[in-house]
């Protein structure tokens, strides 16, 4: 599941303002890797798994990054 939308953070304190960009940050790991796995299956349905999770963690991390 994706972080559609941006979000308002502009209430936020440096120290959760840091928290957010480490979570876009892991989120933008976890697309590369996810890419990298559905490049290494066979499987069309675990490849397809893999592709829609890749898609999602980057559309939640590039949410996140818009909303800072």
């Amino acid at each position: 599941m994706a972080l559609k939308n941006t979000i308002n953070l502009s209430n936020l304190t440096q120290q959760e303002l840091n928290s957010v960009k480490e979570i876009a940050g892991a989120h933008v790991t976890m697309s590369c890797k996810f890419d990298a796995y559905s490049n290494q299956v066979q499987d069309p349905q675990f490849k397809q798994l893999f592709k829609q999770s890749s898609t999602d963690a980057k559309t939640t991390a590039t949410n996140l990054i818009n909303s800072l």
